[in-house]
């Protein structure tokens, strides 16, 4: 969960704006737009998502992890770790 509410205010706006983007490359198919132009469209929303998960994942480790750690529980953050990761 994000904390602070800048933080999550700022989460929010970024993802509003893929959705917007993801709209426009939803019209830009249907509409049979140059694949080129949809492809530079897509690859815009996937790397502005990658820095929310970042994010998400800053946050996540600065709070959520290190309590769970400070409380013994740092099995539970080890695996949620892997399992984000695809490790296990």
């Amino acid at each position: 969960m994000l904390r602070l509410k800048n933080e999550k205010e700022h989460i929010l706006h970024r993802l509003k704006i893929a959705r917007g983007q993801l709209t426009k490359i939803i019209s830009m198919v249907e509409n049979d737009e140059y694949c080129i132009d949809i492809l530079h469209n897509s690859l815009s929303v996937q790397k502005a998502l990658k820095k929310v998960d970042a994010k998400i994942m800053e946050d996540h480790l600065k709070h959520c992890a290190r309590h769970q750690m400070q409380n013994g529980d740092s099995s539970k953050t080890i695996e949620e770790l892997l399992t984000i990761y695809n490790y296990k």
